[in-house]
């Protein structure tokens, strides 16, 4: 709402918006941004050919893709876990269209834009970065500066009147990229819009990892780009470093509460054996088994209080 009030109505430039929501959640995205800007806000819808002066915003669970003059609205491979992702959509961004593009981090969690403002760098455009100062999540601005060379940090009630000047500026040559890195960055863009990640030969792009991912168990692959690393499975899923920690940090955490809730009804099962055991007459017998009760449920409430104060740790890390 900031942002939108402070552009003019005859901006000389097209507007690609992702934001994270639920897949399941409704998007008011673009009819709060009619309200209080002067541009035409709207959902992209797919084919539809791109015109200046207007707004488009990434439907929920849905990529955002340039290609030419077109947008693509794709429910290709997720990237960090979402869909929509930024960095899919400032790849393309780069790939497309090289030094007319400019690339904006907002404020957000984790570092979710940073790889695709270091491609858009890469391709000649211009990186702005939100200052974490004034942002209400500092971790996707910070992550940016860190890890690309910046053009331009700004406060939000300054990057209206900076975009708008940007547009007026000359154009400046493309850079030359490889054709490793053009290759690269084309056929990610391809996984995003649906295209079959391994068909088209998605391990070649890195080297082989350890790793496994989050998302289906896929073998993974790491991909560097000047000082990040970030990482990509066979079947299309890609993370960034803290992503993929994120990633395999819930998946232990939800595998401990699968071992929990098995644990509870080895329990209770033994507890029944037992008093059946006990109706029989089968005293030692069902002694036994509710002895074995015991240990089990104690291994149980173990676990339960190390993934609790897990949990615990990591809500007093949020706050700080």
């Amino acid at each position: 709402m900031d942002l939108v009030g402070t552009l003019p109505p005859d901006l000389d430039a097209s507007i690609f918006v992702v934001q994270h929501i639920m897949p399941q959640s409704q998007s008011n995205l673009p009819h709060i941004l009619n309200r209080n800007g002067p541009l035409l806000a709207k959902h992209a819808s797919d084919g539809e050919i791109v015109e200046k002066s207007r707004i488009y915003v990434a439907p929920p669970d849905h990529h955002l893709i340039l290609e030419q003059d077109k947008i693509l609205v794709k429910r290709g491979p997720k990237e960090n876990r979402f869909r929509p992702s930024i960095d899919a959509l400032f790849r393309s961004a780069a790939y497309e269209y090289g030094p007319r593009v400019i690339g904006v981090v907002l404020s957000g969690l984790l570092d979710d834009g940073t790889s695709g403002l270091w491609n858009i760098k890469r391709f000649g455009g211009a990186a702005i970065v939100q200052d974490p100062h004034d942002a209400e999540f500092p971790s996707m601005p910070s992550n940016a500066l860190e890890y690309v060379e910046v053009d331009h940090v700004v406060t939000l009630k300054d990057l209206g009147p900076l975009l708008n000047w940007l547009t007026k500026e000359e154009v400046p040559a493309k850079p030359k990229v490889t054709k490793e890195e053009a290759t690269r960055v084309q056929l990610e863009t391809y996984i995003a819009s649906q295209k079959n990640a391994f068909d088209m030969g998605v391990l070649k792009l890195g080297n082989l990892t350890p790793f496994t991912c989050p998302e289906c168990n896929g073998t993974l692959i790491e991909i560097k780009e000047g000082n990040i690393s970030r990482y990509r499975c066979h079947t299309g899923h890609g993370f960034t470093s803290e992503a993929l920690l994120s990633g395999i940090s819930q998946a232990i955490e939800e595998n401990i509460w699968q071992t929990i809730k098995g644990l509870e009804e080895a329990v209770m099962l033994l507890e029944t054996m037992g008093h059946q055991l006990n109706r029989q007459g089968k005293k030692e017998e069902a002694d036994a088994f509710f002895r074995k009760s015991r240990q089990t449920l104690q291994r149980s409430e173990w676990l339960h209080a190390f993934v609790t104060h897990k949990e615990d740790k990591i809500k007093q890390e949020v706050r700080k």
